[in-house]
């Protein structure tokens, strides 16, 4: 693929932080490797929102894999959309699965996995995992390389 992409609202912009998860906008750009079977890999390390109960903040690690298929998820409108929660209250349970379900709505790729791993709070960390569709063959999934919880190290 070559040239600039065009139609995109936030890359190559100066965007602020939206407010929450529902005004952020995801963005994608059209896959020049549609033809091809791969996986591409986001890891948020610095995930944050609040708790709904007491206000405190929790934090995560996400690792999302996902195969592309028409569409490539546009990275500047992902960490945005990340951001949005800082100031959302979610429980980790919610949190992790809307923001896997919101990629699968916007880029429609035939699989896509989440993980999201929480630091503890009350002594319990709560790890979360979605799929969506049926890994594509012959494609090589690493494991998402986050360690079972013993200080997360």
């Amino acid at each position: 693929m070559t040239g600039k992409v065009t139609g995109l609202k936030q890359l190559g912009t100066e965007t602020p932080v939206p407010g929450s998860p529902d005004e952020a906008e995801l963005e994608r750009v059209p896959n020049p490797h549609a033809d091809t079977a791969y996986v591409a890999r986001f890891t948020a390390p610095e995930f944050t929102c609040l708790c709904p109960v007491t206000g405190q903040p929790d934090f995560a690690q996400f690792v999302v894999d996902y195969a592309p298929g028409e569409w490539l998820l546009e990275s500047k409108s992902f960490k945005l959309f990340l951001a949005s929660f800082r100031n959302t209250s979610a429980f980790h349970e919610d949190a992790t699965i809307m923001v896997g379900k919101r990629i699968v709505d916007m880029i429609e790729p035939p699989w896509l996995r989440i993980g999201g791993y929480w630091f503890p709070r009350g002594g319990i960390p709560i790890d979360v995992y979605w799929q969506h569709g049926t890994p594509p063959e012959g494609v090589w999934i690493p494991e998402q390389g986050v360690a079972p919880y013993s200080g997360r190290g």
